[in-house]
């Protein structure tokens, strides 16, 4: 299985359309189309951006080698509670204030893309 492939395999598991996994990673509907079907190479750039907004293993999206995903769901949980757990109250209150205002960006329809998902600069 080629990378393109595992993109594409990636982002059905993930279970988005092409237009929502391209906003995702900034890039046009286009580029995204053109890596699934082979026509364009999924350059270094992409695949770290692939690997940091979606937590892929990056050894599992280059080459195949081990499990798509970092972590399951119950690890990160158990992850984020060891480390809030670590922090003094006053870091977990501001912990707390700044998850608030993540859910509350997330609610929006706001991009956080720096270019426009339909440009051409990809």
């Amino acid at each position: 299985m080629t990378v393109n492939e595992r993109i594409r395999q990636l982002r059905q598991a993930l279970n988005m359309s092409q237009t929502d996994f391209s906003k995702a990673i900034c890039v046009s509907i286009g580029y995204t189309a053109g890596i699934e079907n082979g026509y364009k190479t999924a350059n270094d750039r992409i695949i770290r951006l692939i690997c940091l907004t979606f937590g892929v293993n990056e050894a599992w999206l280059k080459i195949g080698e081990g499990e798509m995903f970092h972590g399951s769901p119950i690890e990160k949980k158990e992850r984020i509670l060891a480390l809030f757990n670590e922090l003094n109250p006053q870091f977990q209150n501001y912990a707390l204030t700044v998850i608030d205002q993540l859910l509350k960006l997330q609610s929006t329809s706001i991009t956080l893309c720096p270019i426009s998902p339909n440009s051409s600069n990809n």
